[in-house]
């Protein structure tokens, strides 16, 4: 099975990858992610099961990759690349994730922050981070993956935190914090690179 993350070349694949993923996103409009079947999924698609599988193990993959195509999309937009602890790239994150957020709030209700989100918004997160770490190491440092699982959960749970706060402050206002919260946690990997 294809990852969650990779782009497929063959249209038909891409087509059927869109479709499923604009079928949770209009559901979810409408119901708790708890509630939406995998049936339900493949019946908005118009599409089987089976194809749905030869896609995605299960709807929280689904949710996954619908999280990642967006916050991806919005990093894009903004020329974000995280290359590594690097301040400037982990405040825009930070910064696009508090947007991310906000987008996906409803006005009423934050049906959208649930723990599924939460799952696959870290998850996506923990990603990024991994592969920032990974492409720029620091020599006998922590592990790409422990310092990624330790900052994409601050992070998120900061960025959640702001986005259900009445009256918050901007997004920038909010990065500053994470960073001055997160940013021990890297040097910390690098300190332990360096013998300190």
């Amino acid at each position: 099975m294809p990852t969650e993350t990779a782009q497929p070349t063959d249209p038909r694949i891409r087509r059927t990858r869109q479709l499923l993923q604009e079928s949770l996103e209009k559901l979810l409009e409408v119901k708790d992610f708890d509630k939406i079947s995998v049936q339900d999924i493949v019946e908005a698609a118009t599409i089987n099961r089976a194809t749905f599988y030869d896609h995605y193990k299960d709807k929280a993959a689904l949710l996954e990759c619908v999280v990642a195509s967006r916050f991806h999309n919005l990093l894009s937009q903004r020329d974000v690349q995280f290359e590594g602890p690097c301040t400037s790239a982990l405040r825009t994150l930070v910064v696009g994730l508090c947007e991310f957020l906000g987008k996906m709030k409803g006005p009423n209700h934050d049906r959208r922050l649930d723990p599924h989100m939460e799952l696959a918004m870290v998850s996506v997160l923990r990603r990024i981070i991994v592969e920032g770490l990974s492409e720029h190491p620091a020599q006998g440092s922590l592990s790409p993956e422990i310092v990624a699982a330790t900052v994409s959960g601050a992070i998120y749970g900061a960025a959640r935190e702001w986005a259900q706060t009445p009256g918050r402050g901007s997004p920038a206002e909010i990065a500053d914090t994470v960073l001055l919260l997160v940013s021990p946690v890297f040097q910390a990997s690098q300190e332990r690179a360096s013998g300190h």
